[in-house]
């Protein structure tokens, strides 16, 4: 997207972070609620509001600057709260309720790939049109496979590292899950020290190739 300027490409960005963002924890409040934990749904999390999901300083602040100053988006969202006492099946559920999330932005992006067909099928009707449903319909696919791959990663508290804790033999489960309370630095000295990107990039280059609009993701981010 050489030919945005910072401003335009904020704009482009905007509405696909947010959908990726709201959806993706939607889905996890919805999954809890249907698996036997009201505790989201009571709390008005299973929505598609963004304004209920927003963490101020995690869903805007933190991306904001993150792109402005280093060129990638980072951040996160308020979690849903879930309660597996409430679960029919605690552990077996609770890897459910975690998987929904990347499931939900693997569903959108496939929704963004088709916004892209939609716009090259339109481009001689209405170029004014087609265009910015390709850009956004390009940044939609690109952000919900990111987000669904890093949110794949077996660390916790990343939605992997959930599905995997829930996989695990319960005593080796204990012992995984009380290294939540460093997986957070973990993620950030991947992230800093670019090993993070390493890792990820190729599995987004091979999600993304599986989704309607493809070519025109990579052309316009160099992928």
């Amino acid at each position: 997207m050489e030919a945005l300027n910072h401003i335009q490409l904020l704009a482009v960005l905007a509405l696909p972070v947010v959908l990726a963002i709201t959806v993706h924890e939607a889905a996890h409040g919805w999954v809890a609620n249907r698996l036997g934990d009201k505790t989201a749904w009571m709390l008005g999390r299973v929505t598609f509001n963004p304004l209920r999901h927003i963490d101020l300083v995690g869903t805007i602040l933190v991306p904001a600057a993150t792109f402005l100053l280093a060129g990638f988006l980072f951040g996160w969202a308020k979690p849903v709260p879930v309660n597996p006492r409430q679960l029919h099946h605690p552990r077996r559920d609770m890897a459910l309720v975690a998987a929904a999330g990347p499931g939900a932005n693997l569903l959108m992006g496939l929704a963004w790939g088709i916004l892209i067909q939609v716009g090259i099928l339109i481009w001689d009707l209405s170029e004014w049109v087609a265009l910015p449903l390709v850009y956004m319909g390009a940044a939609g696919v690109l952000i919900n496979v990111f987000l669904m791959v890093l949110n794949l990663v077996p660390l916790l508290p990343l939605d992997g590292g959930r599905v995997l804790n829930a996989l695990l033999p319960p005593r080796l489960a204990y012992y995984y899950s009380r290294l939540e309370h460093y997986g957070l630095f973990i993620l950030l000295a991947l992230l800093l020290s670019g090993l993070l990107s390493k890792l990820l990039l190729p599995l987004v280059i091979g999600a993304v190739g599986l989704l309607p609009g493809a070519g025109v993701v990579r052309e316009l981010f160099f992928l």
